[in-house]
C-alpha cells in the first residue's frame, strides 16, 4: 500500500510517498483490539510537523508513517466493538494515518453522518474533542464570554464553533485580517486583532470586567495579558504553546483575583478518571449527530504534496484545518 513515510527527522521535507506493507496487529494504544480503516482523508495537527523534527513529546523514532487524524471506512473491528465493518468514521491515531489503510482506536473515533464529506470528517475529532474538553474543564456556562487565542487555527476555530452551538459569547484573538475573516466564519461573536492594545479592547467588550473563560493555544509572550483578560473568579484552560515558548506564572496573580488555571490532556485524565474518553467522545458525537459541527477547512492537498501540507502548518500560514486526501 502507499504511505507517507518519514525516514529522517529533518522536518516536513523528510515526508515522502512509499510502498509499505499493510498494517498488522493492533494500534499501540488500542489494547490489542484491531480496528483497520480504509483511509480516505487525513487531517493534520500541530503534532505532525513537530514529529518530523523529533520534537513532539509523544513522538516515535523514524521511520514512521505520519498523520495524526483520519477519516475513512472501517474494514475490520472486534465483534464486540461499537464500530462495525462499513461504518464511516473519523478519529485520532497520532501516527500512521497517511496511508491507504491505518490502524485506529475505538476510544478516539466517531461515526460520520452520511451528509459529511471525508475531508470534513478528517477535520472533526482531534480539534473538536480538544475544544469540547477545554470548555468542559472550564465549566463554561451559556451566556458567559470565552476568549479564544489562536482562534483561526484548528482547535481555535472549533472552539468558536462550539461556543456558537452551546450558547457562549466568544471573542476571537487573531493576528491578521485573513485570520479575522476565518474566525468570523467559524462563528466568533467578536474578533480582536493582536498587535495593538488588544487587552483594552477585550475589556471594553466585557464592560471592563473581563471574560469568564479563556482557551489558550498560544502561550508565549502574550500569555500574561491573556491571564489579565480574565475577570475576578475567571477560569483559563491551557491547550498548547504555538507561540513557541512556555510561559511561567506568578501564582500571586491567581491568589489576588481568585483565578483558576488548568491544562488538558484527555488520555492522562483517563488513567485517573476512567470514562473521560467516552464522555468526550459521546459529547462530540451528539453534536455531530445533530448537525451542529461545521469544521473550517483551510487547505486540501493531494497525497504526493504531503510535505507541503506539513510545512504550511509548521509556518502557521494555514487558516483552518489542513487536510491531505488519500482517495
Amino acid at each position: 500500500m502507499r504511505a507517507v513515510v518519514v525516514d529522517t527527522l529533518n522536518g516536513p521535507g523528510s515526508a515522502v510517498v512509499k510502498e509499505v506493507p499493510s498494517p498488522e496487529g493492533a494500534h499501540p494504544r488500542a489494547g490489542g483490539r484491531r480496528v483497520l480503516v480504509d483511509v480516505h482523508a487525513v487531517g493534520l495537527s500541530f503534532i505532525d510537523p513537530l514529529q518530523t523534527w523529533g520534537k513532539y513529546q509523544g513522538g516515535v523514532e523514524p521511520p514512521y508513517i505520519c498523520g495524526s487524524e483520519l477519516s475513512g471506512v472501517v474494514l475490520e473491528a472486534p465483534e464486540d466493538s461499537w464500530v462495525s465493518v462499513g461504518d464511516r468514521v473519523g478519529g485520532i491515531v497520532w501516527q500512521g494515518a497517511m496511508a491507504d489503510q491505518a490502524l485506529a482506536i475505538e476510544d478516539y473515533l466517531v461515526r460520520l453522518p452520511d451528509s459529511m464529506s471525508f475531508v470534513e470528517g478528517a477535520s472533526i475529532y482531534m480539534n473538536y474533542s480538544t475544544a469540547w474538553y477545554a470548555l468542559d474543564r472550564a465549566g463554561a456556562e451559556p451566556g458567559e464570554t470565552v476568549l479564544v487565542t489562536g482562534a483561526s487555527g484548528g482547535v481555535g476555530s472549533c472552539a468558536l464553533d462550539l461556543c456558537r452551538s452551546l450558547g457562549y459569547r466568544s471573542i476571537a484573538l487573531v493576528s491578521s485580517e485573513a485570520k479575522a475573516l476565518a474566525a468570523r466564519k467559524s462563528g466568533a461573536s467578536h474578533v480582536v486583532r493582536t498587535g495593538g492594545d488588544w487587552l483594552s479592547e477585550v475589556r471594553d467588550l466585557t464592560d471592563g470586567r473581563g471574560v469568564e473563560v479563556f482557551v489558550d493555544m498560544v502561550g508565549g509572550d502574550q500569555f500574561l495579558d491573556t491571564m489579565r483578560s480574565l475577570r475576578v473568579g475567571g477560569r483559563g484552560v491551557i491547550v498548547g504553546f504555538t507561540g513557541g515558548t512556555i510561559p511561567t506564572v506568578k501564582v500571586n496573580r491567581l491568589l489576588l483575583r481568585n483565578l483558576t488555571l488548568t491544562g488538558i490532556t484527555m488520555d492522562v485524565m483517563e488513567t485517573e478518571h476512567p470514562g473521560t474518553l467516552e464522555r468526550v467522545r459521546l459529547g462530540v458525537q451528539a453534536l455531530l449527530d445533530e448537525g451542529q459541527l461545521r469544521p473550517s477547512i483551510g487547505a486540501v492537498y493531494p497525497m504526493d504534496r504531503a510535505g507541503e501540507a506539513l510545512s504550511a502548518l509548521e509556518k502557521r500560514t494555514a487558516v483552518g484545518k489542513v487536510v491531505v486526501e488519500i482517495r
